[in-house]
């Protein structure tokens, strides 16, 4: 472990905020018991949030390569603008993302995990109570981060790292719902929210990653 990985663990209030928030949102779950439904769309809009700062940050990046980022197997010119750069990387960040949260939010509207709900629809004002918490906690994140954050990125890569940050949080959620362990698969996913978020800010502060290939 790095320095600067255990000073995120330790010196970082933005991660205790985030385990504070899951803290809070397990407590109420399992204490009033929400539904698997309610926590589904907890996390959904979760995670749309993450996707609406991350679409921020990259519009917001004031120093940022372009080194080997391949566009249909073109790389970017050196020449091109860097708002028309950042503009494209936020818009096709935003389509993906967005398409990937529209089909999951397809399945929780027409009942696709309906058979391991549980009783009852889902809790409309504990929905917007927990992700209130999150919206929080992720907008003292963005502004805490930032400057922190700094460093000259590859903007490919940037715009990778929310998947890192949701994909194993929604695994787990999603085993956890049809194999009927609920409060372990809770604990599980504030622990991958939290790694995810260290490895996260880790990479930011570290600066120019490799990029991806776009297709």
């Amino acid at each position: 472990m790095t320095q600067q990985t255990r000073d995120l663990l330790v010196r970082d209030p933005s991660l205790w905020l985030l385990i504070a928030s899951n803290a809070i949102t397990i407590y109420l779950a399992l204490t009033q018991g929400w539904n698997l439904g309610t926590l589904m769309w907890v996390y959904w809009i979760q995670s749309v949030i993450i996707g609406v700062f991350h679409f921020i940050r990259i519009l917001r990046l004031e120093k940022f390569s372009i080194e080997g980022v391949k566009v249909n197997g073109k790389e970017i010119p050196v020449t091109s603008s860097e708002v028309l750069v950042k503009g494209f990387f936020a818009t096709f960040f935003a389509i993906h993302y967005g398409i990937f949260h529209f089909v999951y939010l397809v399945f929780l509207i027409v009942g696709v995990f309906t058979p391991v709900f549980g009783s009852g629809a889902p809790e409309w004002r504990e929905v917007g109570f927990a992700s209130l918490i999150f919206f929080g906690n992720h907008l003292f994140s963005f502004f805490f981060n930032q400057s922190r954050d700094s460093h000259e990125q590859n903007i490919g890569a940037v715009m990778m790292y929310p998947y890192g940050r949701i994909l194993p949080m929604h695994i787990t959620i999603i085993i956890g719902a049809f194999v009927n362990a609920l409060p372990l698969f809770l604990i599980l996913k504030a622990v991958a929210d939290a790694v995810t978020h260290v490895l996260e800010h880790a990479l930011l502060r570290k600066g120019r990653n490799t990029a991806p290939v776009l297709r």
